[in-house]
């Protein structure tokens, strides 16, 4: 059950993460979720669960946490881009503009920024995060595992229809999110 809301936690942060990325390098897409409803980047949550996999030897020493904290995210990462272009013929990141990057998945530069964040979010973020997970009602994971099912479902069934991550904004054409014009 930890593991599970875990993964729900990190992936939200990392949605959190993503959007506040495309605000401060003003990238045209600032919305960067992976689901249809729900704000989460599963790349994230799965990174996440990677890096407190590690043993405690390894958590326990600063640069070899760095080094594998990158090297379980970036693992992840490269996965998950496979797997949504595997599948569904889509990526959600591209760092082929980027040197040191394997057919655009991964790159250097970025695993390094993981591994910086494995170590923060083993030795600051997790504990507070652990600690709010305790908390939360035995009797709220079938309704969250059951939502979490649902949208991915409709997830895939959208993104294997639309074939594009573009698909997943639906809510741009709601009227609060439609451009504002003079």
């Amino acid at each position: 059950m930890r593991w599970f809301w875990f993964f729900m936690v990190y992936s939200f942060l990392g949605f959190l993460l993503e959007v506040l990325f495309a605000r401060v390098t003003h990238h045209p897409k600032r919305d960067r979720k992976c689901f249809y409803f729900l704000p989460l980047c599963p790349v994230y949550g799965l990174g996440a669960l990677a890096i407190l996999a590690l043993p405690s030897a390894v958590k326990s020493r600063p640069l070899l946490l760095i080094l594998c904290a990158a090297g379980a995210a970036t693992g992840a990462e490269y996965l998950v881009s496979l797997f949504y272009d595997r599948l569904f013929h889509v990526s959600f990141w591209d760092y082929s503009h980027l040197p040191f990057h394997i057919r655009g998945r991964i790159c250097l530069l970025f695993s390094l920024f993981w591994g910086l964040l494995g170590a923060v979010l083993v030795h600051a973020v997790h504990p507070a995060v652990s600690q709010a997970v305790e908390v939360i009602p035995s009797g709220a994971l079938i309704p969250a595992l059951l939502f979490l099912a649902l949208d991915t479902g409709f997830t895939f069934y959208v993104l294997r229809r639309e074939g594009s991550t573009d698909a997943l904004r639906w809510y741009r054409r709601l009227p609060l999110f439609r451009p504002r014009t003079s």
